[in-house]
């Protein structure tokens, strides 16, 4: 990994964590509105992006997550989920606006991973748990959608990460 390539993926990590951090008391419940899970777009825009996105997870639920070493597995496991669907899935789907909408679908689909975990640990009832994980990981996602598309017209995701 070239140096611009390690300090941009540095760089979403931590962006990540302090995002995660700045809201903790909504980032780790059943209710969960973690607003750092808007980085997950930025796969859409560079694969690379995937490697300070899993980062920030693992680091973020490592130091912070009431759930433990079950959040390393579940959390970091689904969010490596849903970036590689969303990587893979560029081959077929075109145009970056498509490709966050699909993202957003995935990542929210997804959260059955973390209702597992929760109900696992804390006997809530998975259901329940998974639709309010979900609704919070969806209106995360496709808020940022429009918030993510503004950046990338003064940022240019994609050649910030390319050496």
């Amino acid at each position: 990994m070239k140096t611009k390539s390690l300090t941009v993926s540095a760089i979403i990590a931590a962006l990540y964590i302090a995002v995660s951090i700045l809201i903790a008391p909504i980032s780790f419940t059943n209710v969960q509105f973690r607003i750092s899970e808007m980085f997950n777009h930025l796969v859409v825009f560079n694969k690379k992006y995937m490697i300070g996105i899993v980062i920030g997870v693992f680091i973020t639920n490592l130091f912070f997550s009431p759930y433990g070493t079950y959040d390393l597995v579940f959390g970091v496991g689904q969010s490596i989920l849903a970036l590689g669907l969303t990587i893979f899935s560029a081959r077929f789907i075109k145009g970056q606006l498509t490709r966050m909408i699909f993202n957003t679908v995935v990542f929210t689909f997804t959260m059955f991973i973390i209702a597992i975990e929760i109900h696992l640990l804390s006997k809530l009832p998975f259901l329940l748990t998974w639709l309010f994980c979900a609704a919070g990981e969806f209106a995360v996602m496709a808020v940022s959608i429009p918030l993510m598309t503004a950046l990338n017209k003064r940022i240019n995701f994609k050649k910030l990460i390319e050496d």
